[in-house]
């Protein structure tokens, strides 16, 4: 693995990177993958997914790096880690901003459906936090609708995500129309394909170096779309 890149400001003010992910166990992960594949097989499709983000975040140019998860999935070494708390969707992702908040620095958040993310990803966005003249927040948009990143320089506007529908298709322009209700300049990120079908695995493993978790775990365990339709 890599070594992590210095940020390019103080630590204690480079922006921090919180993943925010569910403990990859069958039956509570990656459900929409079943069919084609079974509840074990989601499971390791998940498992891999979260390895890989964890890989690249960890090589990322941030300051403090931090697991917030659903489950007892282990932090790697060096990184905080904070349990999930709140109901919906929405007030879990606020909460994740909130608990985290620290005077002064800004915080990305991101998942564990999209392990085609690069380091370079990452990077862009938190540059642009850290910029003193930079947006306010940073929006990637997915391909289904939602966001796959939201950064903001002030966590603590991370409250209006419990307002906002989530998993529907307009859940990313009903994200950046709050931003920009607040008064916030926000600056969109490059759009990713999210992995939430056999269709969506297939698309992003092919954008994943070949021998990455993801890649193997999606040849191995999820049927391809010519398969399962004979």
């Amino acid at each position: 693995m890599n070594a992590p890149r210095q940020p390019t400001v103080p630590a204690h003010r480079a922006p921090q990177v919180l993943v925010l992910a569910k403990t990859p166990e069958p039956g509570r992960v990656k459900t929409r993958l079943c069919p084609p594949c079974t509840p074990a097989q989601a499971a390791r499709v998940a498992a891999a997914a979260l390895a890989d983000t964890l890989d690249t975040v960890a090589t990322a140019a941030a300051g403090t790096r931090v697991l917030v998860v659903d489950g007892d999935h282990p932090a790697p070494g060096g990184w905080t880690r904070i349990a999930q708390r709140g109901g919906p969707l929405g007030d879990r992702l606020a909460h994740a901003f909130v608990d985290t908040r620290t005077a002064g620095t800004a915080t990305l958040l991101i998942g564990m459906d999209t392990p085609q993310l690069t380091a370079a990803h990452l990077d862009s966005a938190l540059e642009l936090l850290c910029r003193p003249a930079g947006p306010d927040a940073v929006l990637g948009p997915a391909d289904d609708g939602g966001w796959w990143t939201l950064g903001l320089r002030e966590p603590g506007h991370a409250t209006l995500l419990r307002a906002i529908p989530t998993s529907e298709a307009s859940t990313g322009q009903l994200t950046l129309a709050a931003l920009r209700r607040l008064g916030l300049r926000v600056h969109l990120l490059p759009r990713l394909r999210d992995v939430d079908t056999a269709a969506d695995a297939h698309a992003v493993a092919a954008s994943c170096p070949p021998d990455s978790r993801f890649a193997v775990a999606v040849a191995t365990d999820v049927p391809s779309p010519t398969a399962v339709s004979r």
